[in-house]
């Protein structure tokens, strides 16, 4: 709710200066730190995700790029979920 509530207070206080604020709120990502944990952990996570699976570093990534880019440029004070559905 933090990130939500910052990421809507700063896209409007931000955008008469013609500045861009959305956030990304990541599910379950495979990273070094989470495939560090035990498998049952891991199995865990990927049961909780409607996609049944963890998410991958360059799923998140796509996301940045996405909102960093052209086709983004109307897209204003969002907070993009990818999670595989997790808090839909």
């Amino acid at each position: 709710a933090g990130v939500d509530n910052l990421t809507h207070t700063l896209a409007f206080e931000w955008a008469p200066m013609g500045v861009r604020v959305n956030a990304v709120a990541p599910g379950f990502i495979a990273t070094e730190m989470v495939m560090a944990m035990p498998e049952k952990v891991r199995d865990m996570m990927a049961e909780k995700t409607p996609l049944q699976r963890l998410g991958q570093p360059t799923e998140i990534a796509r996301a940045y790029l996405f909102l960093a880019s052209d086709e983004a440029a109307f897209v204003h004070g969002a907070v993009l979920s990818v999670d595989g559905g997790l808090v839909a």
